[in-house]
């Protein structure tokens, strides 16, 4: 049975979707982009500080879903620029230190919702 996973401490969805899912103790997050839950808009400081809110709006849909980082199977990452990698290497490596990092994809696409430059979605076990 699916089960639908919601958390004020994350942007709310801005489309026909929820944040995250469950089903068989596997939490399918939908793609997180650096949305301020507080104040609902995007955070355009910087790109490592749009990677630091996506980090943290997965971290707290996982804590909703009674999940953590150290049970991240596997994360897609979307940027509109690679030439941000190194950058995006070393905050999410902050966030997956040592030999527990899950497998992951980093792709360039040509946009991304809200015009943001990084996406990154998750998948997880309870």
């Amino acid at each position: 049975m699916k089960t639908i996973i919601r958390t004020e401490n994350a942007p709310a969805a801005i489309g026909p979707y929820n944040q995250a899912a469950e089903y068989n103790g596997l939490i399918f997050t939908a793609g997180q982009i650096p949305l301020d839950p507080e104040t609902g808009k995007l955070v355009e400081t910087s790109f490592g500080d749009r990677v630091y809110q996506v980090m943290n709006n997965l971290k707290a849909i996982l804590e909703e879903a009674g999940s953590d980082f150290s049970k991240v199977i596997k994360t897609t990452i979307y940027v509109t620029d690679l030439g941000n990698y190194a950058e995006l290497n070393k905050i999410y490596g902050e966030f997956f230190p040592g030999e527990n990092a899950p497998a992951r994809a980093a792709i360039q696409v040509a946009g991304l919702p809200l015009g943001t430059d990084v996406e990154i979605e998750m998948i997880a076990h309870k």
